[in-house]
């Protein structure tokens, strides 16, 4: 039997750092950032479903979000101010997404392409799933900020303010929802969040 190389590259998103141009408090892999948007994606499609008449499903578009960064592994993580610089970058970034996108899929044996390309490629995803996945991912970028900031590293209080934007332009009922109940918590300290819950 042929033998696939899919997860072995899937692996070593855990060495790829996000934030490349920032001076880090604690470094960020994509392997982790990804886990920690699956999170978030999940329970905003939970509270997207149970609060405002949504229907998505949780557990697939957190699949989504495991997923949604794994071109990532053959491209590296490219800075959002050079990707989005001008629409032409950002465009023929784009297009290089796909292009490893598609070489992942290639990885894994035929008869499991289809079943992961719907989970590589965006085209396959509902408006819905992408709306979801997208803003989980701009919140894990936020949070990050606010991790920073709190640790005493000014070196992202742009970010912040740029990422404070997006979440504006992406805004939604389940979103304002986990960030008023969710978020506060991250500017407190172990000690503080866990005097409520002792074990």
């Amino acid at each position: 039997m042929p033998q696939s190389h899919f997860f072995a590259h899937l692996s070593r998103l855990k060495l790829i750092s996000r934030w490349p141009l920032m001076r880090n408090v604690r470094t960020e892999n994509v392997s982790e950032h990804s886990l920690q948007v699956a999170f978030v994606a999940h329970a905003l499609a939970v509270i997207k479903n149970r609060k405002f008449n949504g229907n998505v499903n949780p557990e697939r578009v957190a699949v989504l979000a495991m997923y949604h960064d794994a071109s990532e592994v053959l491209t590296g993580d490219m800075p959002t101010p050079i990707k989005y610089y001008n629409p032409q970058i950002a465009h023929e970034y784009k297009k290089i997404e796909k292009v490893a996108q598609q070489k992942l899929i290639e990885m894994l044996p035929q008869e499991l392409q289809n079943d992961f390309r719907s989970l590589l490629d965006e085209r396959h995803y509902s408006e819905d799933e992408k709306h979801v996945v997208k803003q989980a991912d701009a919140l894990c970028a936020y949070l990050k900020c606010l991790e920073e900031l709190s640790a005493g590293n000014n070196e992202f209080t742009l970010a912040k303010a740029r990422l404070e934007k997006t979440l504006e332009l992406r805004s939604s009922p389940e979103m304002t929802y986990f960030m008023d109940v969710f978020i506060p918590s991250f500017s407190l300290s172990l000690d503080e969040i866990s005097q409520d819950s002792p074990l």
